[in-house]
């Protein structure tokens, strides 16, 4: 099994969830994610692209939600893979 910071984003079938120790908040800007092993913060600026459970079942590494721009998607893809390299997501 690779490491979750190895991921590739183009890797299918790569299924990715909200670590344990990791928790997230609805803020006015986006998403707020918050690591108990850190303590460590990420602010997301996602303002209402992604709720705040999204990431609480297991997906698809690159599963979006419906009807965004291809811009939106894009930026959504870069931000999965930097939670999967900072260890908020992990691979299942």
């Amino acid at each position: 099994m690779a490491s979750a910071g190895s991921i590739s984003m183009t890797a299918a079938g790569v299924s990715v969830r909200l670590h344990p120790a990791c928790r997230v908040r609805q803020e006015g800007f986006g998403l707020l994610f918050y690591d108990a092993r850190g303590p460590r913060l990420l602010f997301a600026p996602t303002g209402n692209m992604l709720p705040r459970d999204y990431f609480d079942t297991v997906r698809l590494i690159d599963e979006l939600p419906e009807g965004l721009s291809e811009s939106q998607k894009s930026s959504l893809r870069k931000f999965t893979k930097q939670l999967v390299d900072k260890g908020y997501l992990r691979e299942q």
